[in-house]
């Protein structure tokens, strides 16, 4: 026998209005909104704009996978942080008569402070790395923006599970 259609609309209205689960994914702990500071270049390589874009997704993923609003400062969630590394690095190297690398990789480490105010025992500082490959061919300054969308899907993502995805 199935259960009638509005006992299992009303379920899903009772879990998801607790307050403990949500369907986004995440536990907000009673959050209701964030924050996200500028994440400052600590690397020589490191250029402002790639700090500004960082933050920009940080935010932005926030506002796409959670029901928080965002708040210029002092959120509920804050997040704050440094790129502490930003580098390039060949990968692939091919033998020859002059070895050349056939892949490059570009690094780029964060150092997240998040602070949950909530619940202070969910606080934490990490670091986060993630790269993206490319070919040694191309030069980096035409692909560098591509590559900084991919890697900072990663971060962010990785980041959000490590703060509210609880994972």
């Amino acid at each position: 026998m199935k259960p009638p259609l509005f006992m299992l609309a009303l379920c899903m209205a009772l879990i998801s209005g607790c307050g403990i689960y949500s369907f986004t994914g995440g536990q907000f702990s009673g959050a209701k909104t964030f924050s996200v500071d500028y994440f400052k270049p600590q690397s020589a390589l490191v250029t402002p704009l790639y700090a500004q874009r960082f933050t920009e997704s940080m935010k932005d993923l926030l506002l796409a996978q959670s029901p928080l609003k965002l708040s210029e400062s002092n959120g509920d969630l804050q997040f704050s942080g440094v790129v502490v590394d930003y580098r390039t690095s060949p990968i692939a190297i091919q033998s020859g008569a002059a070895e050349t690398a056939s892949l490059n990789r570009l690094t780029i480490t964060v150092k997240v402070k998040y602070e949950n105010t909530v619940d202070g025992e969910l606080s934490f500082e990490k670091t986060f790395t993630k790269f993206a490959d490319y070919d040694a061919n191309k030069d980096l300054f035409t692909i560098e923006e591509s590559l900084w969308s991919l890697i900072n899907e990663q971060l962010t993502q990785e980041i959000y599970n490590a703060s509210v995805g609880n994972w």
